[in-house]
């Protein structure tokens, strides 16, 4: 893979988190993509996001299948550990080396071909599994790396670059999410960063399966007159249903708002994410009701952004599998092999 190293200087004066990083210790190497592509606005909300929430860069694992949107980790989290799967196998890789360490914060980034197409199965089991991770797709409804031919997310009547027409009903990821049971559920777009950020944050937070399906336009391939994904498209028929807002809470915030004014959920960790609602009726812990919500604007042709829903009292793969606190791959020889007696219990229990 070709990229380019930044510079290792920084400036002196630049602003410091809380544990002293500033936001170019979050960065990682130059971009290759496109000048303008989508993607690279993700990777600067995600390096904003881990800034704002003052996460070690070496205390994350970013993962990430084939395609544009998998090159981006190369563009953040220089410092984090990375792992780059073959075409659409990023879930079962990330699902493996988070059983074997908990304690790192997982992020897989993926695109609408890794996810959609090859890898469908891969993302079903780990939203329905409920691995803790924060899932992003970068969606262009294209496969901008074999020059612009549909995926399996462009909407159906879309016309591609050459004036090609999409006849076939398409896979809406986040929709997906919702149905398999995952517990935080977002769509976003690349160019709106004052509600990307803030996502990312929550979902970085988020004890389960967090999805975030980001519409990011190819600036190549799709971003023409015809396409449903387009920056011009999105902009007119984005229908966001709260602005959101993240803290992490502590003694010294203090809040007062209005009644029906915010919307507050409080996290296991203890963070809270306020939902500041456009549509004061919308409930974000209502599973079918954004299930409805999302297909009826679709099917209007608006593309529904915000946090879409969030079960407060989520739980992970490790909690349903009752897993030990201690990673498994710090665990040492005497607790990975407790000896024979320890194996007749186990072997009787189950006849």
């Amino acid at each position: 893979m070709t990229y380019l190293a930044k510079p290792k200087l920084h400036h002196p004066g630049l602003q410091v988190n809380k544990l002293g990083y500033n936001r170019r210790d979050y960065e990682g190497a130059v971009s290759t993509l496109c000048a303008g592509c989508g993607h690279d606005s993700i990777s600067a909300a995600i390096v904003q996001a881990c800034f704002n929430i003052n996460i070690e860069p070496h205390k994350v694992a970013k993962l990430s299948g084939i395609g544009c949107s998998s090159k981006s980790p190369t563009y953040f989290l220089g410092g984090s550990h990375g792992f780059n799967t073959v075409h659409g196998r990023m879930p079962s890789v990330l699902t493996g080396a988070n059983m074997a360490n908990r304690d790192l914060i997982y992020l897989g980034v993926s695109g609408d071909g890794d996810s959609a197409s090859i890898g469908l199965g891969q993302f079903v089991h780990s939203m329905r599994r409920g691995v803790n991770m924060t899932y992003i797709v970068m969606n262009n409804g294209v496969y901008g790396l074999t020059k612009g031919q549909f995926s399996a997310t462009a909407d159906q009547g879309s016309r591609s670059k050459k004036g090609v027409v999409n006849h076939e009903t398409p896979v809406d990821l986040a929709a997906l999410a919702l149905q398999l049971g995952a517990t935080f559920v977002a769509r976003s777009f690349s160019g709106d960063k004052a509600q990307l950020v803030p996502l990312i944050e929550a979902a970085l937070e988020h004890q389960g399966a967090a999805f975030i399906d980001v519409i990011s336009p190819c600036v190549t391939f799709n971003n023409h007159a015809g396409s449903t994904k387009s920056y011009d498209y999105v902009r007119e028929h984005n229908d966001a249903v709260n602005r959101i807002d993240f803290f992490i809470p502590g003694k010294e915030i203090t809040a007062d708002y209005a009644p029906g004014t915010v919307q507050e959920v409080t996290q296991h960790d203890g963070s809270v994410l306020r939902l500041r609602k456009l549509n004061e009726e919308y409930d974000v812990h209502d599973r079918l009701a954004a299930m409805n919500h999302s297909q009826k604007h679709h099917a209007m042709g608006d593309i529904v952004t915000g946090l879409l829903f969030i079960d407060s009292n989520a739980s992970d793969l490790h909690a349903h599998l009752n897993t030990v606190d201690t990673p498994l791959n710090a665990l040492d020889e005497q607790a990975l092999c407790p000896g024979a007696l320890a194996l007749e219990k186990i072997n009787a229990s189950l006849r």
